[in-house]
């Protein structure tokens, strides 16, 4: 952990003990390392000693930290990267729309199988409200592998009233009516009888990317202010600064949430990591 003020000691566990942070609770959305509140029994410090664990390299996604100096020692980690796509993800972001910053839990990729050959289409990130994480405090402890078969625990987290954000970003170049038809094909079998508030939606979505060129590397964010209500972004170049449309229909925003992280998910690589991320956060 070179370049990392503050750093005391690392185990052979991969613990980094740190004495220059006092807070033992995670306090800054932005750290693409997670917090624990155990501090070795050996230390003789005088004030509060605060530990964190950096993913092991088994991880599906590498934490990795800035080269830049912060302002605040607090700030430090700027993004995750994707393994399959090499896709860099922020570890938190503040989107349009949103209360508060909003904390990458795991990423993974979509791909698309042409002719016998698997074709990596776009990289995909969960984020959330931290304050999340108090609904699934009777999941604490589970391992990653419980978590990532229990449904439950997804609905629930779809259902909570705050915050989250799934990001796409696109690794090549595809139009928009070929993105919104694949993605049409795994939402529309979800909704079993549509009504019309339903079909208005999905025209509203539908409209939001006919006839839109998206490049490699386009950022496409669908956020979830409720349950019932999402937001889509979409920019070219870096984070969004507007909101393209408005989806109000809870059939829909439902069945989007499912085709990433229900059952027979479009992206399994998504669904594993988020479950990395949940059980870590959930010790």
């Amino acid at each position: 952990m070179a370049g990392v003020s503050g750093v005391s000691s690392v185990s052979s566990t991969g613990q980094v003990w740190a004495s220059s942070y006092p807070h033992t609770r995670y306090e800054n959305p932005s750290w693409a390392v997670f917090f624990t509140r155990k501090s070795p029994a050996s230390a003789a410090l005088t004030r509060p000693q605060t530990s964190f664990l950096v993913l092991p390299n088994k991880a599906r996604s590498k934490t990795h930290l800035s080269p830049k100096a912060s302002p605040s020692p607090a700030v430090r980690s700027e993004y995750t990267e994707e393994p399959g796509t090499s896709v860099k993800f922020q570890t938190s972001v503040t989107l349009p729309g949103c209360s508060r910053p909003l904390l990458l839990l795991g990423t993974g990729y979509r791909e698309k199988v042409f002719a016998i050959i698997g074709v990596k289409v776009y990289a995909a990130g969960l984020y959330i409200n931290s304050s999340a994480l108090g609904s699934l405090s009777g999941w604490s402890g589970r391992s990653s592998a419980d978590i990532q078969k229990d449904s439950t625990l997804f609905k629930s987290i779809y259902e909570d009233p705050s915050e989250k954000s799934l990001q796409i970003v696109l690794v090549r170049d595809v139009d928009g009516k070929t993105f919104w038809d694949a993605l049409n094909d795994a939402i529309s079998p979800r909704i079993k009888a549509p009504s019309s508030a339903d079909e208005s939606a999905l025209t509203t979505f539908r409209a939001t990317f006919e006839g839109r060129p998206l490049k490699k590397g386009t950022f496409i964010f669908l956020t979830w202010l409720e349950p019932s209500k999402m937001l889509v972004s979409i920019s070219p170049e870096g984070l969004p600064s507007a909101v393209d449309a408005t989806i109000e229909s809870e059939s829909v925003t439902a069945a989007l949430f499912d085709v990433f992280l229900g059952d027979g998910p479009v992206s399994p690589t998504l669904k594993a990591s988020v479950s990395d991320g949940l059980a870590s956060m959930l010790k």
